[in-house]
């Protein structure tokens, strides 16, 4: 029998020690689990919100142990009071003794008798206690209790002010819906809604677009023969709005320069209705692959795979109807579900903003007269969002910014742009702007 605590205590200290994502580390795990015949539900709740939560786990351990000597304390002794306190404080259906016991095991089985008492000591402490006192000024209080770095907390409260900061926080700390994006291609929305219900699968409808379902029932969705079949792929909503901004139409021709993990490019595809030709392009080879097995999987046909640097990706001619550049980002609209990428330390800003202006400027030379670009990110972040824009169209006079408003819900829009925020609109946080070249 898979101990899963245990699994997901050395999943956590290797992601927090090593500044790394838990993704294939939990996806191997999971592995083992299923088949040893056990559920892997716990894991990733476990490994998904510590990581999530440990500014605020740390914070709260810090209030019931040595304020001097703590923050000295061997990151592998925190973490197991990391893990205890996230069953105790988030985890209401696990009983207390449950989540003390089963922590104070691991510490004893990983690291002995004297740091099990240690570890058994400090989460006694907080059941008989548990009054925690937060900062009391602003900024250091969201940090603390919800979470966040406090540098990206200050830009929060300056775009949308305490309140709405606060209320993204807690949108990002809740566990997230799954997306479920129709094959049009392959079935229509009463017929999905029609099969799921019969597996006991509860969906709703989007109100921003007409081919995503949502649900809670995230397990049973992805162990769907449906999936498998090709009926449907899981892709949220603000990605869908994207490529729905773009509008590809039958028997164009679309390039789409970065194109893994492949959700928006399928998008394409199927809007296409299989027509035309659309070219898919990205500089990992194992990432094609998986887009492969997701254009296989779907039965789209007009798709060509570029393993390829977008920069170096060519002939460059004035040739293609439309070009999305859903260009590498910060990621601040995706922190429900990247729970590590709070802690990358903005990914080297600068480089980033560099790689986007070039990626605008090159991708803008593959359109033809009148043909669209669609610049898209999954983050918040103003400077790579509306910045980047208006300093192109500044720099280039032969484009013109089309207004989203005319192509997807006015709602989701925001002064021309798409513009999704997460607790606001129950979805990733995503940014796109869609650019017509006039000559």
């Amino acid at each position: 029998m898979i101990d899963v605590r245990l699994e997901a205590y050395k999943i956590i200290l290797k992601v927090i020690s090593k500044n790394i994502f838990s993704d294939k580390l939990l996806q191997q795990m999971t592995k083992k689990i299923n088949q040893a015949g056990e559920r892997s539900d716990l894991l990733y709740v476990l490994v998904k919100g510590v990581i999530k939560m440990h500014i605020n786990l740390e914070y709260i351990a810090s209030q019931y142990t040595n304020p001097k000597k703590f923050p000295n304390t061997n990151i592998k002794i925190k973490i197991l009071l990391y893990l205890g306190l996230y069953q105790l404080i988030y985890c209401d259906y696990i009983p207390q003794h449950a989540a003390v016991n089963e922590t104070v095991s691991i510490a004893k089985k990983m690291y002995g008798e004297k740091i099990a008492k240690f570890v058994n000591a400090i989460l006694r402490r907080y059941l008989r206690e548990d009054k925690i006192v937060y900062p009391t000024e602003t900024l250091d209080r969201i940090s603390v209790q919800h979470s966040f770095p406090k540098d990206i907390i200050k830009i929060w409260i300056e775009y949308w002010g305490v309140e709405n900061t606060e209320k993204l926080c807690i949108y990002y700390n809740q566990p997230p819906n799954l997306h479920i994006r129709i094959n049009t291609c392959a079935t229509n929305k009463k017929r999905l809604m029609d099969y799921l219900l019969r597996r006991e699968i509860i969906v709703i409808e989007s109100e921003a677009s007409n081919n995503i379902l949502i649900t809670d029932q995230a397990r049973d969705v992805l162990n769907e023969v449906s999936f498998s079949e090709g009926y449907f792929s899981i892709q949220d909503v603000s990605a869908a709005l994207v490529v729905e901004l773009l509008d590809p139409e039958q028997n164009e021709s679309i390039l789409d320069l970065f194109a893994a993990p492949g959700g928006k490019a399928t998008y394409i595809a199927e809007l296409m209705r299989n027509s035309g030709e659309l070219t898919a392009v990205d500089k990992f080879p194992h990432k094609i692959k998986k887009l492969k097995r997701a254009v296989e999987r779907l039965q789209i046909t007009n798709m060509k795979l570029q393993a390829n640097d977008a920069f170096k990706f060519g002939p460059i001619a004035p040739a293609y109807d439309r070009v999305l550049l859903d260009v590498p980002c910060s990621g601040w609209g995706v922190f429900q579900k990247k729970a590590e990428l709070r802690w990358q330390k903005n990914q080297e800003m600068k480089e980033l903003i560099k790689l986007q202006k070039q990626a605008l400027e090159h991708g803008s030379k593959f359109l033809r007269p009148g043909g669209i670009m669609v610049y898209s990110t999954c983050t918040l972040n103003k400077k790579e969002n509306e910045a980047q824009i208006e300093s192109f169209l500044n720099r280039n006079q032969g484009f013109i910014l089309e207004s989203a408003e005319q192509f997807i819900p006015k709602e989701y829009t925001e002064n021309g742009y798409l513009k999704t925020l997460p607790f606001k609109h129950n979805s990733d946080g995503a940014f796109a702007a869609r650019i017509k070249k006039n000559i």
